[in-house]
């Protein structure tokens, strides 16, 4: 029977199959539905710096940018004359705070240490919102020329944690510089896009544009920040802490972690610079930390150290072992040709000898079972909020 042709009289009507429409409007609503958010997807809540407004200055309790932000500022002092400055910059979620533990360490070997909380963190505006990987690293060379020149003549060490650390890689290699006799990267945060699949890295960017206010809890129990019960749960009470991320404040933070891994290439070995890594830390694996060393310029390793602690966790200067990371950090700022007090000099050479043979230099890693049973009993510490951001990444791409 031809397809115009009419049906036989008494012959019976057979109607449509309407099941295989019913079954597909599920997913009709799902694109629907993830149409109407892309359409209303916009890019990442950023509060960059304002335009110049007055002169940078040192306050007695913060650092006033040239856009007239102030940041908090905590001074540890040494109780004679002092032999040098650190300007120390915290990681994410993290403010100035963070090194009230090392502090002594270095005041009692003659060194003023000055930390500040960045913006969007701490005490400082905006707080939660992301001010820019630009801004942030210009601020960083505002504070470390005010902090020279309120101490000329002494050497001005910078030293930067997790987040802390991306930024001065940003500060010291990009635009005018920041002024600096030595650089002490701990743990630098270089766990950019190009460490995600392209599943996560998506996935991030839908989050981040169509639901950028969306809060991620900054603790997961797979994650553990340092060995240091105590230290994680003052972090944990700490209101101050930062204890949700933005979506957008994530992309953020990825994006500067990716330009951070690229400065790494930059790093021709202008001023002595010393740079740490702990081999239980997840938040800055050991893969992620080779691909940073890998970059690294063959011709800056005269002036460059690298110490790898194979029971380091993310936060080595909280970890119980602390101390000792704190030893070698003055052992280098002070005679920088000197060898560290600890043997983590030589397997920092070793991982960076196999980065640059494209393999990772790691020790087995013990039974996890403790670490994960204490870390249920602890708050959340900073900069695991990308960790877990990063386990709702996955969530949504599956």
């Amino acid at each position: 029977m031809s397809r115009g042709a009419p049906a036989m009289p008494g012959a019976p009507t057979r109607r449509p199959d309407r099941r295989p429409r019913a079954a597909l409007r599920p997913l009709a609503g799902a694109i629907a539905l993830t149409g109407a958010l892309l359409a209303g997807a916009c890019a990442p809540a950023m509060v960059p710096a304002g335009p110049p407004a007055r002169a940078a200055e040192v306050q007695e309790d913060a650092l006033v940018m040239p856009d007239g932000a102030r940041l908090p500022l905590r001074r540890f002092s040494p109780e004679g004359p002092p032999r040098g400055v650190i300007l120390a910059l915290h990681g994410f979620n993290d403010y100035s705070r963070a090194f009230r533990r090392p502090a002594p360490w270095f005041t009692g070997r003659g060194w003023i240490l000055y930390a500040y909380d960045q913006r969007g963190f701490g005490q400082a505006g905006n707080r939660g919102l992301w001010a820019g990987a630009d801004t942030l690293a210009q601020d960083a060379r505002t504070a470390a020329r005010l902090i020279r020149a309120r101490h000329p003549g002494l050497p001005l060490v910078l030293l930067g944690e997790s987040m802390g650390g991306a930024v001065l890689m940003l500060a010291t290699t990009e635009g005018e510089g920041a002024p600096h006799d030595a650089l002490v990267l701990v743990a630098p945060a270089v766990r950019g896009f190009s460490a995600l699949s392209w599943l996560e890295r998506n996935a991030l960017w839908f989050m981040a544009h169509a639901l950028g206010p969306l809060g991620v809890y900054g603790s997961t129990p797979t994650v553990r920040a340092s060995d240091n019960d105590e230290a994680l749960r003052e972090l944990g009470r700490d209101p101050r802490v930062l204890k949700t991320t933005r979506m957008d404040t994530l992309w953020g933070l990825v994006s500067l972690m990716e330009r951070a891994l690229d400065a790494a290439g930059r790093m021709r070995g202008d001023t002595p610079t010393l740079v740490l890594f702990g081999e239980r830390d997840r938040l800055v694996p050991p893969e992620v930390a080779a691909a940073m060393l890998a970059r690294l310029p063959e011709e800056g390793d005269a002036a460059r150290r690298i110490a790898v602690y194979p029971r380091g966790y993310h936060l080595l200067l909280r970890d119980r072992f602390g101390r000792n990371v704190t030893e070698d950090v003055l052992a280098f700022i002070e005679s920088g040709g000197r060898a560290l007090p600890s043997e983590a000099e030589e397997r920092g050479r070793a991982a960076l000898l196999a980065a640059r043979n494209g393999a990772v230099a790691v020790a087995e890693r013990p039974d996890q079972g403790a670490e994960l049973a204490a870390q249920r009993t602890t708050g959340p510490a900073p900069d695991a909020a990308a960790a877990s951001a990063g386990q709702a990444t996955r969530a949504l791409a599956r």
